[in-house]
């Protein structure tokens, strides 16, 4: 596996600190395992119950004596409990993601992202954890119309999936007030890079454009192409985690914009990914969808002068270094 994350989105030492990183099997999760496998943090555990993540994600870092994997589900306050133990700073990425997918199952959607949340906040209270960094989400913004998004300004959730983001959020201010507990969310904004998965009738756009330029077909956007969004590579989304973790205090108990700060419409990324693919891609469009929002753009001056946040990843150079991997799965698959 090439390493990714030589540069250090901190200072100082990590081998002092245990990191407990929920949803670590999946496709950010196992970024920031990367991220503090490379770093040589004293431990990592990883909680995972494999609904959505693959073991392939972490295997090459399992050997490895200083990193542990429970599974377990967070929707259990037991498991919760017990990966807790013994864990200074916690990166809580476990999540059933997916707008479409929490309109088809609104259930599931809270009984995981809000049931399983607040377990995480009671345990990571009971274990006196110095830190919790939470992704959140861009869908907390809704139907509020004003570009870029700001921190301050959001709508009316247009989809349960975004209820339960926003949920979060509050469950972790209260905590915050109630218990004096430091607790960062970020908003992400859609989030791509290599390890995202591309199967299945849930997979985010960029892996099934990608997909399509494998396999020769024409991949389907929803709606007629105009509307847009911040794509921001994972990268990004692990140095904001770790610049979160070690933030001042001041940041604690707020939400931050993690994403590029730029927009790009599905159609100019449609045209962006055949330029790097060479294989120019016709797409059929359908019907929108559901509880899509139709622009998607970031205001990150916030994490830009609070965590310290800078974004070293644009748009194409993700897409190009996405690109490679997906190449390198298709032969050794």
């Amino acid at each position: 596996m090439a390493m990714m994350y030589t540069t250090a989105f901190h200072t100082g030492s990590l081998a002092k600190y245990a990191f407990l990183v929920t949803g670590g099997a999946g496709f950010i999760g196992s970024h920031l395992v990367e991220y503090l496998v490379t770093h040589q943090a004293g431990k990592v555990r990883i909680l995972d119950d494999f609904s959505t993540g693959f073991e392939a994600n972490i295997k090459p870092f399992l050997h490895l004596p200083q990193v542990e994997l429970v599974r377990g589900s967070i929707t259990d306050p037991a498991i919760c409990v017990q990966a807790c133990q013994g864990i200074d700073f916690v990166l809580h990425q476990a999540a059933l993601g997916s707008v479409p997918r929490s309109v088809a199952d609104p259930a599931t959607t809270n009984s995981v992202n809000i049931t399983g949340f607040l377990n995480m906040l009671v345990a990571a209270h009971s274990a006196r954890v110095k830190r919790l960094v939470f992704a959140g989400s861009s869908s907390v913004y809704g139907d509020h119309p004003a570009l870029p998004k700001h921190e301050a300004h959001i709508g009316t959730p247009l989809s349960p999936y975004a209820v339960t983001k926003r949920t979060n959020e509050l469950y972790a201010q209260a905590f915050a007030r109630c218990y004096q507990m430091e607790i960062i969310g970020l908003r992400y904004f859609n989030i791509f890079g290599p390890r995202q998965n591309p199967q299945g009738p849930y997979a985010a756009v960029i892996p099934l454009f990608l997909r399509a330029c494998q396999q020769g077909n024409p991949p389907v956007i929803f709606g007629d192409g105009q509307q847009s969004r911040d794509f921001t590579f994972v990268a990004n989304a692990v140095q904001g985690n770790i610049k979160a973790l070690f933030a001042p205090q001041t940041a604690c108990g707020q939400m931050f914009n993690i994403a590029c700060g730029e927009r790009t419409s599905l159609n100019d990324l449609l045209s962006m990914i055949g330029s790097i693919t060479q294989q120019p891609l016709q797409a059929i469009y359908q019907a929108e969808r559901n509880g899509d929002i139709p622009h998607s753009l970031a205001n990150i001056e916030a994490a830009r002068q609070q965590l310290g946040y800078s974004p070293t990843h644009q748009v194409d150079e993700g897409l190009a270094l996405t690109w490679r991997w997906f190449k390198k799965e298709m032969v050794e698959s």
